[in-house]
């Protein structure tokens, strides 16, 4: 039997990334650091999904003299997509936050974000809106 467990991306500041997933109803469940390895594990999951559909958050510490690792291309690890109850006031809230929406809910529907490391993120409405100013005229920007 196969069960899936989480998906998981590199950041660089863990408590960014927490706070982005937190403004999109995402809380942290469980916390792993090892001395040792010198990294940290986040597991994040929305209200009742813990052990069943997680977001693993890396964070390897930096180097003994300090040099942390960067990374790129988070664009080539696709996206992570969530469904949301109200995706304007889902969008509102994270670019209240400062978080810039690339490509606005123009439908009613769709969204996506980028996280601070750059992770792509779909927000899919949980059954459709009718289009709604300012987001229905609001151009995309960047990519996702």
């Amino acid at each position: 039997m196969t069960k899936y467990l989480h998906a998981m991306i590199r950041v660089t500041d863990p408590d960014a990334t927490v706070a982005f997933f937190n403004l999109i109803g995402m809380d942290e469940v469980r916390r792993y650091e090892s001395e040792q390895g010198r990294f940290t594990l986040i597991y994040l999951a929305a209200p009742g999904q813990a052990d069943v559909a997680e977001v693993e958050l890396t964070y390897n510490w930096p180097s003994e003299d300090g040099v942390a690792e960067e990374y790129d291309g988070g664009r080539n690890f696709g996206h992570l997509a969530f469904r949301v109850d109200d995706i304007y006031a889902t969008c509102q809230t994270l670019q209240d936050a400062g978080h810039t929406i690339n490509r606005p809910p123009r439908d009613g529907h769709m969204a996506f974000v980028k996280t601070p490391d750059g992770i792509s993120i779909e927000l899919l409405q949980d059954g459709r809106l009718e289009p709604r100013e300012p987001w229905a005229s609001m151009e995309n920007t960047g990519s996702w």
